[in-house]
């Protein structure tokens, strides 16, 4: 058993309703100081051949379940959640390096409400019957089996419940791969499914390497659906493994987003969704990281975003005023400052920021903004996936949408306007999963989301979850002889 943070954390494998040890682990390290915080037993073929048997047996029983009782059971584990939410904060905080802040009022509450949403809407899933020539057309949700979900280290545990939550709702059995970097809540979570009655083997949690675990889960054909955010190379990788059983995927992947900011927009509100892009010192996928600002107001824009992203504080996540914490593992940390190197090194200027923070050294990065970059360039085209932004300008709404529109990605958009009818315009030709206007990441859960172009493929929420995560059947019924 580990102790983060004050919490026990078990280390080993949740399979079938026990825990499983493996013969070799991996060293998980805080991004807070890079400094060892547990022994996490490392899984393989064997584990991940163990878990999707467990998911497997358990599946006629759990498929079988009423909605009813479904719906309950997720709701106990929505009651389990709450009850620790200052446990989870503190153990994701110190495993991501996120704020402690942002876990304890809005991520923790929202996995608990991750599972009340697919429990309540799994009562009200339906489709009203039709008639065809007098036949009556019934439509079901059928649950499909077992589901591997591979999830991501930015936000570990919520986005992980956006697919638990509605995978159990439907009736499937669940695999969870989470990410290596941040697997603790994951454990937590699985004690936490156990405390609330989820019977034996219906949610799995296998720990590892994506090669090592990932490549036999999604491989293997007793998986009926596969579920993964993360980056299109992996993607690729996941797809080409599922392959050979056609077997469904949902993808959510990278994205390179827009955030277009007219003259005629509320330039205080337009500064302020800006260097919101830098939340979560910039590991999010969602990110309008490329700022595309009419050039009329492009100087007065840019003076007020460098005042205000300069009073951003940067330092400790553990710090309820810390604004910006760590990037999330060494690795990670290189690989953005090659980006902005690189940016550097082919003529772009760095308005702000432009390397790590030496006050404070470890794995922060400062806030950083480049202007002047050529076209074309890696920084424009690229997911940095960390705290660095570009700035560009246009003269025409045409050229606004041509940029915005100007990346093989398509996952999101924001805008800043003050003219509903250009908002109308404009939002109608962005390609984008999800459009925001003079707002950011207000999500709903019935609402459909997922990304265009290599930003993914699919869509969850709402009946969409359903729709994936179930064989939707239409029974044709002739009349009835009297």
């Amino acid at each position: 058993m580990a102790t983060v943070a004050g919490v026990a954390v078990e280390p080993r494998h949740w399979i079938g309703g026990e825990r499983v040890a493996s013969a070799t682990s991996f060293t998980d390290v805080s991004p807070i100081d890079e400094q060892p915080i547990a022994e996490i037993a490392r899984g393989g073929a064997r584990e991940a051949e163990a878990a999707v048997d467990a998911a497997r047996r358990a599946f006629p029983a759990w498929a079988r379940t009423s909605r009813e009782e479904r719906a309950r059971l997720l709701h106990a584990i929505a009651d389990g959640v709450e009850k620790r939410i200052e446990e989870l904060a503190q153990v994701e905080t110190a495993d991501n390096g996120a704020l402690i802040r942002s876990h304890r009022r809005g991520v923790m509450p929202r996995v608990a409400h991750n599972f009340r949403f697919f429990a309540d809407w799994l009562l009200k899933l339906g489709h009203e019957d039709f008639e065809t020539r007098g036949h009556t057309n019934h439509v079901s949700w059928d649950p499909a089996g077992v589901s591997a979900l591979i999830t991501p280290w930015n936000a570990p545990l919520m986005l992980a419940t956006w697919k638990i939550a509605p995978a159990l709702a439907a009736g499937n059995t669940v695999v969870l791969k989470p990410a290596e970097w941040t697997p603790l809540t994951a454990s937590l979570l699985a004690d936490i499914t156990a405390e609330a009655g989820l019977p034996a083997g219906v949610f799995n949690v296998v720990q590892g390497y994506g090669a090592e675990v990932g490549g036999p889960l999604t491989a293997h054909p007793d998986v009926k659906r596969i579920s993964f955010t993360g980056s299109v190379p992996t993607a690729r990788i996941i797809a080409a493994s599922a392959a050979a059983n056609l077997t469904p995927l949902s993808l959510e992947l990278g994205g390179k987003s827009p955030l277009l900011v007219f003259a005629d927009a509320d330039l205080d509100l337009a500064v302020d969704l800006a260097v919101e892009q830098y939340d979560n010192a910039g590991q999010v996928c969602l990110s309008a990281t490329r700022l595309l600002v009419e050039s009329s107001i492009a100087d007065e824009f840019t003076q007020r975003f460098i005042e205000k992203a300069g009073r951003i504080k940067q330092g400790d996540p553990r710090d309820e005023a810390t604004d910006l914490g760590p990037q999330v593992h060494r690795k990670h940390l290189e690989r953005v400052d090659g980006f902005v190197q690189r940016a550097k090194d082919a003529g772009a200027r760095a308005l702000i920021g432009g390397g790590p923070n030496d006050d404070l050294g470890g794995l922060y990065y400062r806030p950083t903004l480049f202007s002047g970059a050529s076209e074309n360039a890696e920084i424009l085209t690229e997911e940095v996936f960390g705290p660095v932004l570009t700035l560009q300008t246009f003269d025409t709404e045409e050229q606004a949408v041509a940029m915005a529109n100007g990346t093989r990605f398509g996952l999101a958009a924001t805008l800043a306007t003050g003219d509903p009818e250009r908002a109308r315009r404009v939002t109608e030709q962005l390609v984008a999963g999800t459009v925001w206007v003079n707002c950011f990441f207000v999500r709903d859960l019935q609402a459909p989301f997922g990304g265009a172009r290599q930003s993914g493929v699919g869509r969850e929420g709402g009946d969409w979850s359903f729709d994936f995560y179930c064989d939707v059947k239409n029974t044709v019924t002739a009349p009835w002889a009297k």
